[in-house]
């Protein structure tokens, strides 16, 4: 599907500099993109691209001036790559959004209800008592157990797995593989040195605008009527394990392969990085930042602190502490010399 520049400017807030009512039919980068394509410049070191792209449009910033005669059509606005951006989500809703119907073969239980525009691929399932809304996309071999609610606009990608009584918001995105309410890791040590499982009865509770990773898990709260919550506009990657009762407080971004053990709460607008494990039972305030491979065992419940390190501590201290700890074998080799020195010395020459 084509659409013009001037229809791609409104749709941005942005003015026109050149043709117009060229068609633009797809994304791509400034230094690849061809005719019919649009990009954007916002970092100055590409601008030199701008000069030689053959893309029939580029978004660029209203204080972009040209040093060089141009062959392509600009989109000016007031920051070029929240544009672009906005354009990636809604050529992202355009394509993921475009089905609709009931592929064979495809189940649905017993008392469950869809609303309109809504797609289900073939193979899915849906369980008994599941009320799904308004232009809910289904993938194909997606699992929607018992009693589970999914909000309108939500995008639940192939081999997803909900287990019963998930409930998931609107404008949600679930990825392929993602596994919602499994059980928590609950298990009582016997006198005997066995263990015996503890049933996880809860469930799993997704606001709206909620990203999940592939292959990510996120299980339900231990005891009936209790929830594991992932709160409004929260990013999770691939590869996340989310443990049961764990609350997430919203518009926070967590990377992958990291852990978060059970009973732990997690403030709005916090920053995880990647492989972060998080022990259990912590809590920790808004905006709460953690560097990569860090490992945390006690809670931080003020926020607004950067942490780093395993076990971490503050950044700016680990940084202090790093730079002495990377100098720790000249240090030692100093240290052995001055006491080489010290043993010769003729006082202890006479001792």
């Amino acid at each position: 599907m084509e659409f013009t520049v001037e229809q791609i400017a409104l749709l941005l807030g942005g003015d026109v500099k050149g043709d117009g009512t060229a068609k633009i039919n797809m994304l791509a980068k400034i230094q690849e993109a061809k005719s019919g394509q649009i990009s954007f410049l916002s970092n100055p070191k590409y601008e030199n691209f701008i000069y030689e792209t053959d893309a029939s449009a580029v978004i660029v910033n209203k204080g972009f001036e040209a040093k060089k005669a141009l062959n392509t059509t600009l989109i000016l606005v007031e920051d070029a790559y929240s544009a672009f951006t906005v354009l990636l989500e809604e050529y992202y809703k355009f394509i993921s959004f475009q089905k609709t119907g009931v592929e064979d073969p495809a189940f649905i239980g017993k008392d469950s209800t869809y609303g309109e525009d809504v797609y289900r691929g073939a193979f899915s399932y849906i369980g008994n008592n599941v009320k799904i809304g308004n232009n809910v996309k289904i993938y194909p071999h997606a699992y929607i157990g018992d009693g589970s609610e999914i909000g309108d606009n939500t995008i639940l990608h192939s081999g997803i797995k909900l287990y019963n009584n998930t409930k998931v918001g609107s404008y949600c995105v679930i990825h392929s593989g993602a596994v919602i309410g499994s059980a928590g890791f609950g298990f009582a040590p016997q006198d005997d040195g066995s263990y015996k499982n503890i049933p996880q009865m809860g469930n799993v509770i997704l606001g709206d605008h909620v990203d999940i990773g592939a292959n990510t898990v996120i299980d339900c709260a231990t005891f009936h009527g209790d929830s594991t919550k992932i709160s409004d506009g929260v990013k999770l990657d691939n590869l996340i394990q989310i443990a049961h009762n764990v609350t997430v407080g919203s518009h926070t971004v967590i990377a992958a392969q990291s852990g978060i053990s059970g009973s732990t709460s997690l403030g709005k607008h916090s920053v995880i990085a990647g492989q972060v494990g998080i022990a259990g039972h912590l809590e920790f305030g808004d905006k709460t930042s953690i560097g990569a491979q860090s490992g945390i065992g006690k809670s931080y419940p003020k926020g607004n602190i950067k942490l780093m390190g395993s076990p971490a501590y503050e950044l700016l201290a680990y940084h202090k502490s790093y730079a002495v700890f990377k100098n720790l074998p000249d240090l030692s080799r100093r240290l052995k010399q001055l006491e080489e020195k010290v043993l010769n010395l003729p006082s202890f020459q006479e001792k």
